[in-house]
Parts: C-alpha cells; structure tokens; sequence
C-alpha cells in the first residue's frame, strides 16, 4: 500500500503566515502540521508516500521534509500546477500510485486515532473505499455522509443546508485502484474542481464495496488560527514532557511541563506549563503562560504570553502588555516605541487581524 497525502492549496484561512510558507508547515508544538500525518502513516506500515505540493509552496515542503529517510519513509513529491481538487490530486498522482491501493491523508488536518486499525480493516474486507468520520456540532460546514445499518456509505452530501447527517469527512480515506477508472468520469463541480465526494458517491452508485469508520478520538482542522491553538494546546496536553537543556538562571520559576532547546537561555521569568520552547531563544524578564509554543530563534523581553504560538525568529520585547490566544508569524517584531507623540504605529500585511484593548 501507498499514500498520497494532499500539501497544496493557497491557505486563504491562515492568511497573511501562508502568504510566505505553507499552511502545512506552520508548526504545532514546534513541529511542523505536515510531520504528524506522515509520521502517523509511517506507524500504519505505510513507507511509500507521494506529497502534492503546489508551485508557491512545493519548494519549502521539499526542503524541509525532505527525501523521507528521517520518518523512515520514501518520499516522491507530486507538483499540482493548479488547485483544481482532491479528486484532480489524486488524478495527477496515477504515475506514482499505479495500481496500489493507498491511503489518502489531508496535509493539514490532525487525528488522535492509530491508522493500523482502519488499514487493517481495508485490506481485510477488501474495501473499495473507506472514508474516516467525525460526529461534528455543526455539520452545515463539512461534507457528511449518510450510512445505512451495516456502516456502508449510500451518500455523500457537500456543506448541506439542512444535513441528513451529522458525520463529516475528515480527510482520511482508503482507496483500491478502481478508484482511477471512476475519477476519469468525473465533470468539475460548480466550483470547477473534481471532487473527491463526486469520485466516492460514483463508487457507492457503481456498487463498489464502500464503507466508514468513525474516530473514537479528536480531530482537528488547522486551516484557520483558532483552530491551530487549540490543536496546540491537545498536542501539549498529551505529548509534552519537562525537559530542560537551555540555561536557567536562580531567579527563574519554572512549574508544570517545560521543555526548553538548546541554546536557550531563560532569565528571571516565570514559566508556567505546559510550555514548549525551542532552540537558541532568549526569554527574559516575562511571563509565559501554559498551553504556548515557542520556535527557535525567538527574542521575548518584559512580555506575558499565554495560550499562543510564536513562530521562528520573531522578537516581542518591551511591551509591558498581555498576549494571549495569539499566533505571530516568523520574524515578526512586537516593539514598544519611545519616541514622542506616543502612538500605534503599524505595517500589516493582507489578512491581517489585530485587537487592541
């Protein structure tokens, strides 16, 4: 078995951080969203992975995934010209898929749940396909699918108005080749994009043998801010354990689960986990609250922080001021001004979101 697993896509919803980098590649607890899904599908048995990078991003998936060998994995990277669905990604991935069977992997999404059962439970019933569901809250948002008692799919329904169901795909699915002859049929939507839903319902009206599966865990779509702390704040919950390899100094107060890099130094601060903080960062004089994640190479002077997430080389000093539920991107620069007439001066980028209280 392969596994294709989707990192196109332009991020409209992480805007301005995927104007510069994949949406993919902003980190959780440090690590980029990308790393979780592959190392998840190496722990399912699955080594041969195919990624579909678009031509904005592609070059900086490469660099920094690269060849696969520290998952243990191969990697062979798939350009996408154009977004034009996940049923056209997995149409230009034939060359590499061939006749395997394969497992399907959002780039973006997150799920607790071990992938061997689902894998196992394909290949043991030699499905056509299974699709991995989620009960969800608000349905109206999502593709749902409606099953009849023996868990098979009889329909598939895009972002309904008034949803037969309240089961959303997540993102994960499992695919026999017959797959590549229905996805040769298929018209582009209304949105012009061929769709994977349209490629699994043609399945379910060819009375292939197409099943679902709910997760018994989370699942997490990090695609907008709000969404990506919260994946931050699970992840520390469950993952993170104290470990302190920077330099701390006497006057530091340290309490719960810390992992601090090396190279770091923490002066006269108080850090309260769970705090993940990573390489060659320097910290002092603040206040870090739990559930924050902190990249390498970042500069935070006279600040609190909680429940946010910095991003590489980004400097926040002298604020005097609270942040909290924040995402700041890769060399961003928070500065407190001296100069007179005290005011806000500002550079924003596009899609940009500021509070001020």
């Amino acid at each position: 078995m392969k596994a294709l697993i989707l990192s196109g896509g332009r991020g409209t919803r992480l805007r301005p951080l995927t104007y510069t980098g994949a949406k993919q590649l902003v980190p959780v607890v440090n690590k980029p969203i990308l790393w979780y899904g592959i190392e998840q599908i190496v722990a399912a048995g699955i080594s041969d992975i195919g990624i579909v990078i678009s031509p904005e991003t592609g070059d900086d998936i490469r660099s920094m995934t690269g060849d696969g060998s520290q998952f243990g994995a191969k990697i062979t990277y798939i350009p996408q010209d154009s977004p034009d669905g996940l049923a056209h990604a997995v149409k230009i991935a034939k060359p590499f898929l061939q006749n395997s069977p394969f497992l399907m992997y959002l780039g973006d999404n997150l799920i607790r749940d071990n992938l061997v059962n689902f894998v196992e439970k394909f290949t043991q019933q030699s499905l056509d396909a299974l699709i991995l569901l989620k009960q969800v809250p608000n349905p109206t948002a999502f593709g749902v699918a409606v099953l009849n008692q023996q868990g098979n799919v009889i329909r598939l329904v895009e972002k309904p108005k008034d949803p037969p169901s309240d089961f959303a795909l997540v993102g994960v699915y499992l695919f026999s080749a017959v797959v590549h002859d229905i996805i040769e049929t298929l018209q582009p939507s209304a949105r012009g994009e061929l769709e994977i839903t349209d490629a699994i319902q043609s399945l379910v009206d060819a009375d292939k043998n197409v099943m679902a599966q709910p997760l018994q865990g989370w699942w997490l779509d990090t695609g907008k801010k709000d969404d990506l702390l919260a994946a931050n704040q699970i992840i520390l919950d469950e993952t993170l354990s104290s470990k302190i390899e920077g330099q701390v100094d006497d006057a530091t107060k340290i309490s719960g689960r810390v992992a601090i890099g090396h190279g770091s130094t923490v002066i006269n601060s108080t850090i309260r986990g769970p705090v993940a903080i990573g390489q060659n960062c320097h910290i002092e004089n603040c206040f870090i609250g739990s559930y924050s994640s902190i990249a390498d190479g970042v500069k935070l002077t006279d600040i609190e922080l909680d429940h946010s997430v910095v991003l590489e080389n980004a400097t926040i000093q002298d604020l005097h001021q609270r942040i909290t539920d924040s995402l700041i991107g890769r060399k961003a620069q928070l500065v407190q001004c001296l100069d007179r007439p005290k005011a806000l001066r500002f550079m924003i980028g596009d899609d940009s979101h500021i509070e001020l209280t």
